[in-house]
């Protein structure tokens, strides 16, 4: 972690490059997105760093131009509680950023990453102004509604094949994380910490869904081939009849009898 300046004391003016990786400003008229872009910042953090902190006040609203981050809470036995991972192209913390609450949660970049923030007051003014940008907040909490829901049920089952498969449909999300696209840069520890299991529990949860063709494990990443496919092996995994173990080989096809043709009594014969 950091130990001279603070991921905001570090803040920059974002680069050109850096705008084009943020997906709500096409949303915006062009007196809008000026006024945005004039107000956004940057901040590289490092491995540990903490983008904001469970309690304190809120004062921007966030996104991940570049890296991984981990959304968290602790209990009050100490113990960890993982709620989503945030890939490039996703931003965050919309709901506190509308009530202006205290954070009731934790990101901290899981590796070096950028990080880009929209002044509370900016994005208040955008929300009073801005029909695109309401339409972009609302699909945002809709999209995070049904992700919450999902990972409650998935806990509930508590199957580790599960809860890795939810947790890769969630990062492949495109209405929440455009920047990710069908390839994941994530390594195999990361993705623990996101799930909480063990790297060795992880890779055989991985191989379960490549024996299925829903993913391939790539060098530094991974690849998405069915997006569909993943999300059904969630709930099929909790039940625990639709994730193949690893090597488990594909299921011959059932032969089809071809069906008898009797012929009709008392037919005319010809």
């Amino acid at each position: 972690m950091s130990e001279e300046l603070s991921l905001h004391q570090r803040r920059r003016r974002p680069t050109p490059a850096e705008l084009q990786g943020i997906p709500w400003l096409a949303a915006l008229a062009p007196a809008e997105r000026d006024r945005a872009m004039d107000a956004l910042v940057v901040g590289d953090a490092q491995v540990g760093d903490f983008v904001c902190r469970r309690g304190r006040p809120v004062t921007y609203w966030f996104g991940v131009v570049e890296g991984l981050l981990k959304m968290s809470t602790d209990n009050a036995q100490g113990q960890t509680m993982t709620f989503a991972g945030v890939p490039p192209g996703g931003w965050f913390g919309e709901g506190t950023a509308v009530k202006r609450e205290p954070y009731r949660y934790d990101i901290q970049a899981l590796r070096r990453s950028v990080v880009a923030g929209l002044p509370i007051d900016t994005f208040h003014w955008l929300l009073d102004h801005s029909l695109g940008f309401n339409r972009f907040v609302m699909q945002q909490l809709n999209e995070r509604l049904g992700q919450f829901i999902a990972a409650r049920e998935i806990e509930r089952l508590g199957s580790p094949d599960a809860r890795v498969a939810r947790g890769l449909a969630a990062l492949f999300n495109p209405l929440l994380y455009p920047g990710v696209g069908h390839v994941l840069r994530i390594t195999q520890q990361e993705l623990g910490y996101l799930v909480g299991l063990s790297r060795q529990r992880v890779n055989e949860a991985l191989a379960a869904l490549q024996a299925q063709g829903a993913i391939r494990v790539e060098y530094g990443g991974l690849r998405v081939l069915d997006l569909q496919a993943l999300r059904e092996s969630v709930f099929a995994a909790a039940a625990g009849d639709g994730v193949p173990p690893a090597g488990t080989p594909p299921a011959k096809p059932v032969p089809r009898r071809t069906p008898r043709h009797h012929p009709v009594r008392g037919a005319a014969r010809a």
